[in-house]
């Protein structure tokens, strides 16, 4: 089993679509497309995610199945109610006298560094931040419906790998976003999410390639080949869009 996760071109969040970068960047991935052996493809119900498929969809004449759970991971908590929190969240909009409701995931370095639990394989599920909001309910739903798909193709959660109840090379796509990618790598990977999220940077329009291993008959597990792989940008003189991350140093002008 080949999984491959791609995320959406260069995002126009405010119109939930593509800018004109990201759709020269999903049209060189589509170049690319035949290439990747895409398989069954799957895509978020947000409008960047299905604008980056439509490209590859068209160029190979196939269609993606669009699943409601692939949208950006939507957990959210309420500084409003949580004021504790507000300073793990610097960056949250106001709007009104009222905090508006902030993706759960995007805390500062100072915050994550000083609680472990945000780090550990399971503990993180009994950080402050998580009894504090939807965040483990959220996961638990989206990784089940994950594992759901994944077993009809014949290969079953069981403890930290999957039982292989019908062998299969076939190749699965998902067209999605950071954050849920994230997600799937870290329950693919037994780590925490909060480890994913701050450590990885995965690029618009990046593809991340892994694959099963069965080293034992019938229990397998998945490993990384490619993450975030740009090379059809590099090939094509795009430049990489920078929408996957924050300032290098904090005397750049890019957003910190």
């Amino acid at each position: 089993m080949r999984l491959l996760f791609i995320r959406h071109g260069d995002p126009d969040y405010a119109n939930d679509t593509l800018t004109e970068k990201g759709r020269r960047e999903a049209a060189l991935l589509a170049e690319r497309a035949a290439d990747l052996g895409l398989g069954s493809c799957y895509v978020s119900p947000l409008g960047r995610a299905q604008d980056t498929a439509a490209y590859s969809m068209d160029k190979l004449g196939l269609t993606a199945r669009t699943l409601e759970w692939l949208k950006e991971f939507p957990a959210q908590i309420d500084l409003n109610e949580r004021p504790e929190f507000r300073r793990a969240y610097p960056n949250a909009r106001v709007e009104n006298g009222r905090y508006v409701p902030r993706i759960v995931w995007d805390v500062v370095p100072s915050y994550w560094s000083e609680h472990e639990k945000c780090m550990e394989a399971d503990g993180w599920r009994d950080c402050d931040i998580c009894r504090s909001s939807d965040t483990a309910a959220v996961y638990d739903h989206v990784t089940g419906e994950f594992d759901r798909l994944l077993a009809a193709h014949g290969y079953v959660r069981d403890g930290r790998c999957y039982r292989v109840e019908k062998e299969s090379k076939e190749t699965l796509t998902f067209f999605c976003h950071f954050g849920i990618t994230c997600v799937f790598l870290s329950h693919l990977w037994g780590l925490s999410p909060f480890l994913m999220w701050h450590s990885l940077a995965l690029a618009p329009t990046s593809v991340t390639e892994v694959v099963t291993e069965e080293r034992q008959q019938g229990i397998a597990c998945f490993r990384g080949l490619k993450i975030g792989d740009v090379s059809h940008l590099v090939l094509g003189r795009e430049a990489v869009s920078k929408a996957a991350r924050f300032c290098e140093v904090y005397s750049d002008e890019d957003r910190h």
